[in-house]
């Protein structure tokens, strides 16, 4: 039996003329701008965040917050001193958070592929480093 395949990958151009790398940039680039443009809902952890992660977020700046479009921090403890990868780490939230975390002598890296999320994120990587009483920045944002 030969059933076609219904399900689209990123090299299919199954949603018109744009490809779904282009709509996922566009509307996490340009349609969203806080939280509450969300079309769907997450599937999100009805838990409280742990203390470690509830005592940092105070800390963040406010348009990342606003901004963030993920549901939960799914960072564990003990990061001091650890690497922590964010991929799709939009704003920045996440890699804020597991920057305080893993303390200056760790690395936080973000990497989201749209321009003006990662735009958002690297305006306040001085900010907060002075937050969290770091010498330098522990945080490094690419886009790709």
């Amino acid at each position: 039996m030969n059933e076609k395949n219904t399900c689209c990958s990123v090299e299919d151009n199954c949603c018109g003329e744009q490809s779904v790398t282009e709509i996922v940039k566009e509307y996490y680039g340009k349609t969203l701008q806080s939280n509450e443009d969300l079309l769907a809902g997450a599937c999100c952890a009805l838990d409280r965040p742990p203390a470690e992660i509830r005592n940092v977020l105070p800390l963040i700046a406010d348009e990342i917050l606003t901004k963030f479009y993920g549901c939960g921090s799914p960072l564990p403890p003990l990061l001091s001193g650890m690497t922590v990868l964010d991929l799709g780490c939009g704003t920045g939230r996440d890699v804020y958070i597991a920057s305080k975390l893993v303390g200056e002598s760790g690395c936080s890296i973000g990497v989201d592929m749209t321009t003006e999320q990662i735009e958002v994120a690297r305006k306040y990587q001085d900010e907060h480093r002075e937050r969290f009483g770091f010498k330098s920045s522990n945080v490094k944002l690419l886009q790709g």
